[in-house]
């Protein structure tokens, strides 16, 4: 296993990475695809992760399998075929469409920090995951997720948060996720072996 680094993202084999910014800290699992997207500090994604016109938050976790931002089909016309964007594929004498790529781009889907993406999930474009939320394996996401809730099911529902509404609160507050390299690593302890409410009890007055 490569050692992260400050520097350089580490993209394992296959992995295609297309008018993108990755930040520090940051993994790209193998055959993993990502378009269009920024992967801010200590984000990584599993194998064959395909992640599209994505703001991935810091310490976002994402498992193998994927589909974040999946590109929709422009399915109100005659025909949903991509011969209608991607007309150059199939004639000489057509261009793409650019207004078309240029509204799929913009259709955001956005993940907060330190969430956990599961195995095979697929979250909708215009979707936004909260801070420290949880999606199951297998969900589909089609809604905005709140910060720290769990959620599952096809279409994704909410089960539970994963905190009290005051930890959660609290969490919110402390935003650990922002905090530098160094300040990580002298906390890594408490990181370890401190449940969410005695961590706060320790870092609240010092945040």
């Amino acid at each position: 296993m490569p050692k992260l680094s400050a520097t350089e993202p580490v993209l394992h084999p296959g992995a295609s990475v297309v008018n993108s910014t990755l930040g520090a800290w940051v993994e790209v699992g193998e055959g993993a695809r990502i378009l269009n997207s920024t992967f801010e500090d200590y984000a990584y994604c599993d194998r064959f992760a395909d992640i599209a016109n994505t703001t991935v938050g810091r310490f976002s976790n994402i498992a193998a399998m994927t589909r974040i931002g999946p590109t929709d089909h422009p399915f109100a016309h005659a025909a949903q075929h991509h011969f209608l964007y991607r007309s150059s594929y199939y004639w000489d004498d057509a261009q793409d469409d650019p207004a078309f790529f240029a509204a799929r781009t913009a259709r955001r889907t956005t993940l907060g920090a330190d969430c956990w993406i599961g195995h095979g999930a697929v979250i909708k474009p215009d979707v936004t995951i909260g801070i420290g939320a949880i999606v199951a394996s297998g969900a589909v996401v089609t809604r905005d997720v709140a910060p720290f809730m769990i959620v599952a099911g096809v279409p994704a529902l909410p089960l539970r948060a994963r905190f009290a509404p005051h930890i959660c609160d609290r969490l919110l507050a402390l935003a650990w996720w922002d905090w530098d390299h160094d300040r990580l690593r002298s906390a890594l302890d408490d990181f370890r072996r401190l449940k969410a409410e005695d961590f706060l009890e320790r870092y609240e007055v010092t945040a």
